[in-house]
């Protein structure tokens, strides 16, 4: 079914919404029907596409260049920090593992391609802190110090902050229409994410290999395989396995290479199209304890499809950088608030698949689940 904006246009079933209105005349119009559409489009979709006007499209392609050019020297250990779990600096590939969701994938409408049991993923990342960091919290650990790569030092600051802040600023905006919308205080959500430890966590995949295969090879049945470690990406690859973001709010801006998925709360798979200048944005775990499961966390994949191995031997061809880059910032609420349904949708049905939780335990938890954390003692 498709999903239309209040200008009644369509983008493959995710909506998409201008918030212009409200951030130009700082929510005056509390009313407005955008803060509806996006309640609405977190209910049904867990996902959105909106058009901010403070992100420039030019500042995710200069945010890309940079990325491209970083993990293409990247030898994937000098800027990692695995004492700290990864929470700073970069992860190399075949670290991070989605949880296990076998069972429940496969009673989707729409399957994913991801192995059962879920196997490391192919993609690479970089976690950078964005915003003020609490002057006293319970959990230390997730709010360690940046890493700034030594060959980028005199861009890597500015450029990290600049975009990552504009980020962090349109999921701000989208959680007070999305309070509004649903009938909350405005700053119900906000509030919540103040010092909070937001991430910006661009992933890079290195599709070299995949640029110089033959398009008549993604025509061939391929039999489903686990792909093995340390082997290069090629078509089909699961960069990313099926899963959900355990923050709040996941934006993301526009990538130069397809590949996502993401299933709706029906079940179904869509392919979100982000224009230029649009992001796209997806509730996490954090979004779903606070409204007690009326927003769920929107699960999603990334694979190297035959239309990404198209795009991957364009970017050959025209002698640009064949990294798929997805300049992705991770929301979050406070490590040290507490986690649980808020307003119309505290109910004791609600407390009972919620019961309360600090965030940084939470995070804890789910870091541990995505080998990319450690048990409490």
């Amino acid at each position: 079914m498709a999903a239309y904006n209040a200008n009644g246009t369509v983008n493959d079933s995710v909506p998409v919404i201008d918030i212009s209105s409200f951030v130009s005349d700082g929510g005056a119009d509390a009313g407005t029907s955008a803060c509806a559409a996006i309640a609405a489009a977190l209910h049904s979709h867990g996902c959105l596409v909106v058009k901010d006007p403070r992100v420039e499209a030019s500042a995710n392609e200069e945010f890309l260049d940079m990325m491209e050019r970083y993990f293409e020297q990247s030898d994937g250990s000098t800027d990692a920090r695995p004492h700290l779990h990864y929470q700073v600096g970069v992860t190399p590939s075949e670290v991070e593992k989605p949880r296990g969701h076998c069972a429940y994938g496969k009673t989707l409408k729409d399957v994913p391609v991801s192995e059962c049991p879920p196997v490391p993923d192919a993609k690479w990342r970089f976690f950078w802190r964005i915003g003020e960091r609490p002057a006293e919290t319970a959990f230390e650990e997730l709010n360690a110090p940046a890493v700034v790569p030594e060959a980028f030092a005199d861009e890597w600051k500015p450029k990290m902050d600049g975009w990552g802040e504009k980020l962090v600023a349109t999921a701000e905006t989208v959680a007070e229409m999305a309070a509004l919308g649903f009938g909350l205080e405005r700053a119900a959500f906000k509030d919540r994410m103040a010092c909070a430890p937001h991430l910006l966590a661009p992933t890079g995949s290195d599709l070299k290999q995949l640029a110089e295969s033959d398009p008549a090879d993604d025509e061939e049945p391929r039999a489903k395989k686990a792909r093995m470690l340390g082997q290069a990406v090629e078509l089909n690859t699961v960069l990313a396995g099926f899963h959900y973001d355990l923050n709040f709010l996941t934006v993301h801006g526009k990538s130069r290479f397809p590949g996502l998925k993401v299933w709706t709360r029906a079940g179904h798979v869509v392919v979100p199209k982000i224009p230029p200048g649009h992001l796209f944005l997806q509730a996490g775990k954090q979004f779903e304890y606070l409204t007690g499961g009326h927003v769920l966390a929107g699960f999603h994949e990334v694979i190297a499809h035959k239309a990404c191995a198209k795009a991957a031997r364009e970017a050959k061809r025209d002698g640009r950088s064949t990294w798929r880059v997805s300049s992705t910032c991770f929301s979050q609420i406070a490590s040290d608030v507490v986690l649980e349904p808020l307003g119309a949708f505290d109910s004791a049905e609600a407390r009972a698949a919620y019961p309360p939780i600090k965030t940084g335990d939470q995070v804890q938890a789910e870091l541990v689940a995505i080998s990319l954390g450690a048990k409490k003692e």
